[in-house]
């Protein structure tokens, strides 16, 4: 895929127990401005509450439209990111992102 193809990031994080889950919005209100300027769009999500067929369980999860892998990494090159990206390793025991073709 070039990189610069749409992608959408499918994102599953395990938040820290006694917090985790506020700091996290922490970081989601502070990079969410970030994200727009990169043009990426966040799409649908939700916390899982029953893995169906194998183990999965993390907090939450939840996919965001880039406009391109480009766009991706300019976001986390932004020169703001870096204090947004501490809130969420304060926040997070473990990630898992996924990038995935739009259908």
């Amino acid at each position: 895929m070039p990189d610069t193809a749409p992608i959408l990031m499918f994102n599953a994080l395990w938040f820290k127990p006694d917090g985790g889950a506020e700091r996290y919005r922490d970081y989601m209100r502070a990079a969410y401005p970030i994200m727009q300027r990169h043009g990426g769009i966040k799409r649908t999500g939700g916390t899982p509450n029953m893995a169906l067929i194998g183990n999965f369980d993390a907090d939450l999860i939840f996919f965001v439209e880039w406009p391109s892998e480009e766009a991706f990494h300019a976001f986390l090159k932004d020169p703001e990111f870096p204090a947004a990206q501490q809130l969420r390793e304060e926040a997070i025991t473990n990630s898992l992102l996924i990038r995935c073709a739009p259908m």
